[in-house]
């Protein structure tokens, strides 16, 4: 599984907010996703809540306005915030709100022009919990998954 990269590092409630991108496998274009790490994370593998954003949204949303990394402090628990859709200049889009970039909807496209990139399920479902797992102080299967609307 190939190294992820770093583009942002916060800290926050004693603890690690970072943004992150990767080549994926599933959706066949870069990545990017945030984590937040508790302060428990630095004496070992703390449990995870996978974050699902609504429509429109990206991970940058939910890091950012919620205020949830208080309380992932606070009860040791590390946040998997993924973007909600494959994005880029290959990446087919739609000139509406609620389709394409941003509109991911979690699923399995199986038609085209979707059905090379948008595979969200299997980004979300497997790879990218493998890759948490791998990478971060996360505690391999004590994932939970939460989110709004869309998510």
């Amino acid at each position: 599984m190939p190294t992820p990269e770093r583009l942002e590092r916060i800290r926050e409630h004693d603890g690690w907010l970072e943004r992150w991108r990767h080549d994926s496998a599933a959706c066949h274009c870069p990545m990017t996703f945030s984590i937040y790490l508790p302060p428990q994370a630095e004496a070992g593998p703390v449990p995870a809540v996978y974050w699902l954003s609504g429509l429109t949204c990206s991970d940058d949303n939910f890091r950012v306005k919620a205020g949830a990394q208080r309380y992932a402090a606070e009860f040791g628990l590390a946040l998997v915030i993924p973007d909600t859709s494959p994005r880029g200049p290959d990446v087919p889009d739609d000139p509406g709100y609620d389709l394409g970039q941003g509109a991911g909807f979690y699923v399995e496209a199986l038609r085209e022009p979707w059905a090379t990139h948008y595979h969200m399920h299997d980004y979300v479902a497997y790879e990218l919990p493998t890759l948490a797992e791998t990478h971060f102080p996360l505690r391999p299967g004590a994932r939970a998954i939460s989110g709004h609307s869309m998510g």
